[in-house]
């Protein structure tokens, strides 16, 4: 968890010791400066007005258009891939306030026909998310904790609960909340040679408490879980990728073009995006199930997919001996 400003507070904050010392990230959070590389941004109605500070600066086009900014989560979309952008430089450190903005981010992803893949980054070239502030979490009251908890829990439930493909491209280091955040995901994509990743919370005297030791342990086990997080350590990429943290390193030139390209070969026509999503739901919904309990949950998401004119059309291909084009239906 360990980071956050409430609504309302202004942005920035100091890092939690055990970030300061990172490359890149200074003992004080900076005001805002926008490093996006994506296209030109405009306001979506309804959004939120933006805050003073003067105009922000052009940015050149790259990766995406549509590009709707807000506050502090900047969502795109390109060709099925719903980018989601956390956007709080130099560090990318959570508030209540960015959760909020990333649950409405989710919501309209999810809600969204035309995506079938939401990719997940920071902000920036050093950091995915990291850190917290350390000045608010010792003013704030104890019940606000809670609360900011809880609101973190559903938002990043709700992220693991949408049946689409969730990657997080991990284009710096991950540290505390910002790994609870990529633990989340279904996929993580770092960048080669690209930060550290760890939950150092012990060292404030607390627990990874918006989600670390449920979902670490359920993905390493126990004893490692235990390990990693009472070290309170952080460790390279590549160590990551070792323990199965992360799945991928690509190169760091050109790393989110890397992960957007890659994120769409799992969308139509080249993926069935339908099955795609049925299978992350029977893994985690049944991983909460007994084991018959899975079996049927699988079977009656296979029925759907049989009924499906992706499976008609895959079926269809295979016998024919050519390449499926896929309508994600």
């Amino acid at each position: 968890m360990r980071s956050g400003v409430p609504t309302g507070s202004p942005r920035g904050g100091r890092a939690p010791d055990g970030f300061a010392s990172m490359p890149g990230c200074p003992r004080r959070l900076t005001q805002r400066v926008h490093e996006s590389p994506r296209s030109t941004t405009r306001r979506n109605a309804g959004s939120p007005p933006r805050r003073s500070g003067g105009p922000r600066p052009p940015s050149a086009p790259l990766l995406s258009r549509n590009l709707r900014a807000l506050s502090l989560v900047e969502t795109a979309r390109h060709d099925g891939v719903a980018l989601i952008t956390l956007n709080n430089p130099p560090a990318n450190a959570y508030s209540h306030e960015m959760h909020r903005e990333l649950d409405a981010a989710i919501l309209d992803a999810r809600f969204d026909e035309k995506v079938h893949v939401i990719v997940l980054t920071g902000a920036g070239e050093k950091f995915f998310c990291a850190g917290a502030d350390i000045e608010m979490l010792e003013r704030v009251t104890p019940e606000w904790k809670y609360y900011f908890c809880l609101h973190a829990n559903e938002t990043l439930n709700r992220l693991e609960q949408t049946p689409k493909l969730v990657v997080a491209a991990l284009n710096g280091h991950t540290v505390g909340g910002g790994l609870e955040v990529a633990l989340a995901a279904d996929l993580r994509w770092a960048k080669t040679n690209g930060g550290k990743l760890g939950l150092p919370e012990v060292a404030l005297g607390v627990l990874p408490g918006t989600g670390g030791t449920a979902r670490l342990s359920r993905m390493l086990g126990r004893s490692k879980a235990i390990e990693l997080m009472t070290s309170g350590g952080n460790m390279s990429f590549d160590d990551a990728q070792t323990l199965g943290l992360v799945n991928e390193l690509l190169p760091a030139e050109n790393f989110l073009d890397a992960v957007i390209e890659k994120a769409q070969q799992y969308c139509p026509p080249h993926k069935a995006s339908m099955a795609v999503g049925h299978i992350k739901r029977s893994v985690v919904s049944g991983l909460e199930m007994s084991f018959e309990s899975h079996l049927s949950l699988e079977r009656e998401l296979q029925q759907q997919l049989f009924k499906s004119a992706d499976a008609k059309e895959g079926f269809a291909a295979f016998n024919e001996k050519r390449k499926p084009k896929f309508e994600g239906r």
